[in-house]
């Protein structure tokens, strides 16, 4: 593949997993004005954003295994059509149930779009485009999160959130359907290969495992942080304003670089080196976060997020280089972990935050990120042999 057509497939990529992830975030930024506009509590307006995650979460799996036995373009096609109809209906919808319901079908397509292009690239691509493209791929959920936020907190009023969805949805439809011509499948794959492996398998075999505890491990320190931060900028002890508090989410846009960048990184000194080094800088970062002092604080959230994303992107592109079969399956469970982790570090944080303060997530952050350190020097030993 000349070198246009892999620019064309990572902007493809990105652009597709970018509009995915933006639906997910879309209503987070207005959730005060869908409780004011509906009359119901924080915790009902919030399902908005929650049920989507758990439709991610329950159909993560079955979409495993259908990009596995099936062509993965119409798959896509199909998910991003759904999809799409349903932003229609969030944003015409006059009752907050329906607008829940629809949501939750939301959530249950959209790993049609992210678990299944990731089966996809693992299953046509040679290894070396494949930690650069799998880069794009971790960038492109770092946009689709920020452009979410944005999109229905900024771009479009809060109090016509309804044109964020029309808007999402037709962007969502258009690279749908330039993804659907572009992401050509170079022989079937709709029959069963005779060694592929179930999920108890997967879950048997040692590199797997590792690349899924580095997935849980990382996604947990990540989600405690930026999830107990505005608390503790808020304390007595800073006292910063909830814009300054917003601001220093911008971070949150390293991610966007330093994925592809990790990639290639990767090809040059290998996945385990880039993972442990990610791993050091993560850790390094979360430690100066104890120091009483704002500026330091957002410089070392920088930090935080090149760590972050280097430790994500060097994983998955290592837990695909490791597949022979079984792609979906494989990546599906990668998801699997990743969520429990985030969901496993905001909860455990939460009472450690509320016995120790901020140093106990700290504490608590570094021990978590000892798993992907120590993942990514038994990598580097495998690749020394």
């Amino acid at each position: 593949m000349n070198k246009n057509s892999e620019m064309g497939l990572q902007a493809t990529v990105f652009a597709l997993v970018a509009a995915a992830f933006t639906t997910i975030y879309i209503t987070q930024p207005v959730l005060p004005v869908l409780q004011a506009e509906f009359g119901v509590t924080e915790a009902k307006s919030s399902l908005t954003i929650s049920i989507v995650i758990l439709g991610i979460s329950l159909a993560n799996l079955p979409f495993g295994m259908i990009a596995d036995r099936f062509p993965i373009r119409p798959v896509i096609g199909m998910g991003g059509l759904i999809i799409g109809l349903c932003g229609f209906f969030c944003a015409y919808t006059d009752r907050l149930t329906w607008l829940i319901c629809a949501r939750f079908v939301q959530g249950m397509f959209i790993p049609s779009l992210t678990t299944c292009l990731a089966a996809f690239l693992s299953r046509n691509l040679p290894n070396e485009r494949l930690n650069v493209v799998m880069g794009a791929y971790v960038a492109a959920t770092v946009a689709g999160g920020l452009g979410g936020r944005l999109l229905g907190g900024l771009i479009h009023p809060p109090l016509h959130w309804r044109y964020a969805f029309v808007t999402a949805s037709c962007v969502l439809w258009t690279v749908t359907l330039i993804a659907f011509q572009y992401l050509n499948e170079p022989r079937p794959n709709h029959i069963r290969e005779p060694d592929m492996d179930g999920f108890t398998g997967l879950l048997l075999r040692p590199p797997l495992i590792r690349m899924y505890g580095v997935a849980f491990g990382a996604f947990f320190v990540f989600s405690s942080v930026f999830n107990y931060l505005p608390f503790y900028l808020s304390s007595p002890r800073f006292n910063a304003s909830t814009e300054t508090i917003t601001f220093l989410y911008l971070s949150y846009v390293v991610g966007i670089f330093i994925g592809p960048f990790s990639g290639r990184l990767s090809n040059r000194i290998g996945n385990g080196v880039s993972m442990s080094l990610g791993s050091i800088v993560f850790m390094i970062s979360i430690g100066i976060t104890l120091i009483p002092s704002i500026p330091i604080i957002a410089a070392s959230l920088f930090g935080v997020c090149a760590g972050y994303f280097t430790i994500h992107s060097s994983a998955s592109g290592l837990l695909n280089r490791s597949l022979r079969g079984s792609h979906g399956r494989a990546n599906s469970l990668y998801v699997l972990f990743y969520y429990l982790g985030g969901y496993t570090g905001i909860t455990i944080s939460g009472h450690v935050y509320g016995r120790m303060g901020w140093l106990g997530v700290t504490v608590a952050s570094e021990i978590m990120l000892l798993i992907p350190l120590i993942m990514g020097l038994v990598e580097m030993r495998k690749q020394k042999k």
